[in-house]
């Protein structure tokens, strides 16, 4: 059944179950794996090698239209467990309906850096925050799709945790 992925239609961001107003976009974090670039013998030339399961830090942005204690809040120096949930609108081309998709993206955070934006008449005072992500899922309609967690060894996608060899392997 042919589907197309359209727009996001609406999200809301929470932490202990206070959602946090004033947001204007989320950006997640990039997941980039480490790389090795493997030359030697036997090698006619260079290769990039992707490291298993081995990623670079992540980071996640907040955009807020202005101070607001929430945007405070996410600089206290600690972790902050955040929820973010979206709906999608998906077009099923065959019946020729809207469809709702529920996202929800789960993220483990420390602040780096907070940018109290521009005072500016009738205009937005674009805050932004940096944090430093140690923990990211995301699950489609209720299923868990990707789950990155470097501290325990899980790097989880579609079904499988790739790093479950490597975890038997050390032990753990």
């Amino acid at each position: 059944m042919p589907k197309v992925d359209e727009t996001v239609i609406g999200f809301a961001v929470y932490e202990d179950a206070t959602e946090y107003l004033g947001i204007s976009e989320v950006s997640l974090p990039e997941i980039s794996n480490m790389t090795e670039e493997i030359s030697g013998a036997g090698i006619g030339g260079k290769f990039e090698s992707v490291i298993l399961g081995a990623i670079e830090a992540m980071t996640t942005t907040f955009n807020f239209r202005t101070v607001t204690k929430n945007a405070i809040k996410l600089n206290e120096p600690r972790e902050h467990h955040i929820d973010l949930r979206a709906a999608q609108q998906q077009k099923d081309t065959v019946k020729g309906k809207i469809e709702v998709v529920q996202v929800k993206h789960i993220l483990t955070l420390m602040p780096k850096k907070l940018n109290p934006g521009k005072v500016a008449t009738a205009s937005a005072a674009e805050v932004s925050g940096e944090y430093a992500t140690s923990y990211y899922a995301t699950y489609i309609n209720g299923e868990k799709v990707i789950e990155i967690d470097p501290l325990n060894y899980i790097y989880f996608v579609n079904g499988k945790d790739y790093l479950a060899d490597v975890k038997k392997a050390l032990g753990k």
